[in-house]
């Protein structure tokens, strides 16, 4: 079978995130699933298979990291939706059938992608005792962002000090089931972003993500209210960086980037 890996949330090469996407006549047991991940050792490799005409998705689609299969990845879909646009294998919008429901991808004239994902529910809780430590940074606010997503949110005084993070993972694994999204306002929009992020996630064997899409579904509602738009820019500042243009539009979240396929070959067992 054909085994693609893709570079999403990014125009060019080398950048954005990297994900695995193999398209399957149906899903092997979840062992084969995890040991490819693993194999491949990308943040997400993405498993899809078509289902029947007539029903309420497409696609069928899971993703799996090298340590375990997680409920929602946004560069995957956003990955998957490109080979499958890309190879002819599916025309038009795409709804997949996932594990947080019916999501739906649909390609955009200028060569984007714009996913349609559930915006996370945030709720504000007190600092964690020990998460300043941890992350080496002090929060100026921390939000829980729903079992779906899984992390917490905490906003920094600045963008220089997200850049500057050196965060000890092994104890940031304490506080939350994926993992802690640490950001702050841009410096200066006219750079073409409205907020920085990075995301550490220890919890499911990723230290950090280049770029992660289902992040931006909480980091959308947080930066709306704040800046007073539904439409704001995104730019994740891992080393790979990437950046993801998101539309806020009330329990439902747009994501839109390119991608770019990078590697093609033969899966042989």
């Amino acid at each position: 079978m054909r085994i693609r890996i893709v570079d999403a949330f990014t125009d060019r090469p080398f950048a954005g995130n990297p994900a695995g996407v193999l398209l399957l006549d149906a899903f092997p047991d979840d062992g084969w699933l995890q040991q490819v991940a693993l194999e491949v050792n990308h943040a997400e490799t993405a498993f899809a298979h078509r289902l029947p005409e007539g029903g309420e998705a497409d696609w069928a689609l899971r993703w799996f990291t090298p340590a375990a299969e997680v409920a929602m990845c946004g560069h995957a879909t956003l990955a998957t939706a490109h080979v499958l646009h890309s190879t002819g294998a599916h025309q038009g919008p795409v709804r997949f059938a996932t594990r947080s429901g019916v999501l739906m991808a649909a390609p955009g004239e200028d060569g984007s992608i714009t996913l349609d994902f559930p915006t996370a529910p945030l709720t504000a809780v007190d600092v964690p005792n020990g998460v300043a430590e941890a992350l080496g940074a002090e929060p100026r606010a921390v939000l829980d962002t729903g079992p779906s997503v899984g992390d917490l949110l905490l906003e920094l005084a600045d963008e220089k000090t997200v850049h500057a993070l050196t965060p000890d993972l092994k104890a940031l694994g304490a506080y939350s089931a994926r993992g802690i999204i640490a950001t702050a306002r841009a410096e200066d929009p006219s750079h073409g972003y409205d907020f920085v992020s990075r995301c550490f996630f220890p919890n499911i064997g990723i230290d950090e993500d280049p770029v992660t899409g289902s992040a931006h579904t909480a980091l959308a509602p947080y930066w709306s209210e704040r800046l007073g738009r539904p439409v704001l820019t995104g730019l994740q500042a891992s080393p790979r960086s990437g950046r993801v243009r998101t539309e806020l539009r009330g329990d439902r979240t747009l994501l839109s980037g390119r991608a770019v396929t990078v590697i093609e070959g033969d899966l042989l067992v």
